[in-house]
């Protein structure tokens, strides 16, 4: 590196470095520009009204309008200064924004930068001819107000508004790899043929020059996960991509939960021998395929994909989540004993893709493009600006989360309405346009498979997408039977295509609850016993593990949310279909069915135990457990011993309880060690 080019580097570093989040590698400079904001609605056009200091992410909506299930859908002018050296000669600058619900107008010093559409993908605006050395006054129009334009048009979840994602701002040479191609890391790394013995793959890397140059090369290594150099090339720069085909042989794989390793691979731009710049990613090399009658593998073995539907929503947070909800959420993901998860219904933060990276969760992420389900109105428009958006984020959503090992499939749609003659009015046929986004998609990434969830007759669908899944509801005291008819149904009707889950669950409340006995507790729309909600998830999860064909099993949902247009259960605008409560702290009974049944880690746990206060002598006391069998003791007084049905449940039917307090104590046997669990009943 130059002399002068140094100094004005190591110039910038000094500068930049009391800023919150600052990293850099090599040359380029990366500065995390989450505090010093300040916001107020657009409509306040008062100088003298003060705006609120806020950090990012950030939300104004997390919260209902007091006494209302509604929320502002508006336009927030977010604000800070942004102070540069005096001297930025040689310099390139530009904002990343990892996410801005919906509408993002981004100034500096008043003047207009840009305007991307879309708030749950990552872009990115030079502002090089924008800013000035010392002062610059950043701005950001944020909306969330609807638009037929900007996906998603409706959906079961609220959309919130906001810079509720990190921004960054990057400082390159002139020359430089490129934060600009649809905010990718501006290298793409293609699997081209990966087996147990060798891994072929394409690295590309996309460049940004303002100054061509004859002395320009690029030089790309890849380590192992220890740093050893497993491949490198070097090239000369013709062109604005650059692509080297490299291998390993003998690779080790990313094999999900069991080995998610994970390769490091590092890209430098050179000019006249000097670095100039450096991106470094992380992937994992795997191969992999559906079978419409054995399901999903996993490197030529058998995998069984099972987990949650999860949305970004967080109690007090919306979907501005930090990288402690983040870590807790994957804590828990982990702990139940999830191999997958669907990242509904639009794509999630960097934070949770490297995560399931790390963590060997298989994803399935997919655009925004999702009906309402069993309310009214639309998914889909046929009209230019929809459909132009959809394309838009498309693009946006694979090359952002190209190089992810861990996602395996592009999700097309959720519960896109069409007349079917029976239960759904007409709509704009989307068949062709899906079809279109399916083709792009392949286009894009021919690696990766693609899928859709529907809720209306499969029929419709088929051909949009290599795989087919289902979004299925049935009620509590039948889910076995009516899962099992209508998946043997489905896969019977397919024409071949693997057939999946993508929705199934129950709504439960962690305080509503009913003795299950006789059934005789009949459900309304407010009233969602805990214990409905387990038996429900026990039906389903016995059919489909008797059917190994399904290549998903996808829970809706992993956490209570909020969701604008419910009124039902013991919070109006609350889908309370989660395995955990909507702040985290309280996991259902159902989180410890599934955990039995996931997990291999010894465990017992007493269902129903937050039904404290009970008025009927008579019930039964059930276990879910991985143990062989356990005892029972009430007040002290042994009940009895019951094996492990094969479903991890241990079922007392007709146990009496004692008037006053009831101490129920269970304990099994793993080797040589003694699992206990107790809580507590009181009989009126």
């Amino acid at each position: 590196m130059k002399t002068n080019n140094l100094l004005i580097y190591l110039a910038f570093v000094a500068f930049l470095f009391p800023y919150m989040g600052f990293a850099e590698d090599g040359p380029r400079v990366s500065v995390l520009l989450n505090k010093g904001w300040e916001y107020k609605p657009i409509r306040i056009t008062d100088k003298n009204i003060p705006y609120t200091q806020v950090t990012i992410p950030h939300t104004w909506n997390a919260s209902y309008l007091k006494g209302t299930t509604d929320y502002n859908r508006e336009t927030m002018v977010y604000r800070r200064d942004l102070e540069l050296p005096l001297q930025t000669a040689g310099k390139r600058f530009f904002l990343y924004f990892e996410g801005v619900n919906s509408v993002a107008d981004v100034f500096i010093n008043h003047r207009t930068v840009g305007q991307h559409r879309g708030g749950y993908t990552a872009f990115c605006l030079e502002i090089t001819d924008f800013v000035q050395g010392g002062k610059n006054l950043l701005e950001v129009w944020a909306s969330n107000a609807f638009r037929t334009d900007v996906l998603p048009i409706s959906g079961d979840f609220n959309v919130y508004g906001g810079i509720h994602r990190p921004c960054h701002l990057i400082v390159t040479d002139e020359n430089c790899i490129s934060p600009l191609f649809y905010a990718s890391p501006g290298v793409l790394i293609h699997q081209d043929s990966v087996t147990d013995n060798k891994a072929e793959f394409t690295v590309e890397t996309i460049l940004s020059l303002r100054k061509p140059s004859a002395e320009l090369s690029v030089k790309t290594t890849v380590f192992d996960a220890k740093g050893k150099i497993v491949a490198e090339k070097s090239g000369a720069v013709t062109e604005e991509h650059v692509k080297h085909s490299l291998q390993i042989d003998n690779p080790i794989l990313w094999n999900g939960k069991e080995n998610p390793y994970l390769y490091s691979v590092r890209v430098e731009l050179f000019e006249d021998g000097k670095l100039i710049d450096c991106v470094k990613q992380e992937t994992g090399f795997r191969y992999y395929t559906v079978d419409a009658d054995k399901g999903f593998f996993l490197n030529g073995k058998p995998l069984s994909l099972y987990g949650f539907c999860r949305h970004e929503d967080f109690a007090g947070k919306g979907s501005a989540l930090s990288d402690t909800e983040y870590a807790r959420d994957m804590e828990l993901i982990n702990e139940v004993g999830a191999t997958a998860m669907r990242l509904a219904h639009y794509p999630h933060g960097e934070k949770m893709y490297d995560l399931c990276d790390k963590n060997g969760i298989i994803l399935w992420t997919e655009i925004p493009m999702c009906g309402p389900g069993g309310y009214d109105y639309t998914g889909y428009l046929h009209n230019q600006g929809f459909e132009e958006n959809a394309r838009q984020v498309t693009r946006e959503l694979v090359y952002q989360k190209y190089n992810h090992p861990s996602v395996c499939f592009w999700g097309i749609f959720n519960e896109l309405l069409i007349s079917d003659g029976v239960r759904f009015q007409e709509y704009d046929n989307p068949v062709a346009f899906v079809k279109e986004i399916n083709a792009l998609f392949k286009e894009l990434d021919p690696s990766r498979l693609t899928a859709f969830a529907t809720c209306v007759d499969q029929s419709h669908y088929l051909g949009c997408a290599d795989l087919v899944a289902w979004n299925k509801y049935f009620s509590w005291k039948d889910s076995y039977k009516q899962a099992s008819d209508f998946f043997d149904e489905a896969r019977a009707t397919s024409k071949g295509y693997p057939v999946g889950v993508s929705e199934y669950g129950a709504a439960g409340s962690v305080n509503h609850h009913a003795c299950i006995i006789d059934g005789s507790v009949e459900l309304t729309s407010r009233m969602h016993p805990e214990e409905y909600q387990a038996v429900c998830h026990e039906g389903y999860w016995k059919a489909f593990t008797e059917r190994p064909f399904l290549w998903a099993k996808l829970i809706w949902q992993f956490s209570d949310m909020q969701s604008s247009i419910r009124k039902e259960g013991d919070t109006d605008g609350m889908n309370d279909k989660g395995a955990v409560s909507y702040d985290r702290k309280t996991k259902k009974d159902i989180f410890y069915f599934y955990k039995a049944n996931w997990n291999p880690e010894p465990m017992l746990y007493i269902t129903s135990r937050r039904f404290t206060q009970r008025d009927k002598a008579e019930t039964w006391v059930k276990l879910y457990s991985n143990l062989k069998k356990a005892t029972l003791y009430i007040n002290g007084v042994k009940i009895g011993t019951q094996v492990n049905d094969g479903m991890n449940r241990m079922i007392w039917p007709k146990v009496l309880l004692n008037k006053g307090e009831n101490q129920i104590r269970v304990e099994g046997r793993n080797g040589k060690n003694t699992i206990v669990d107790t809580c507590t009943w009181y009989l009126e």
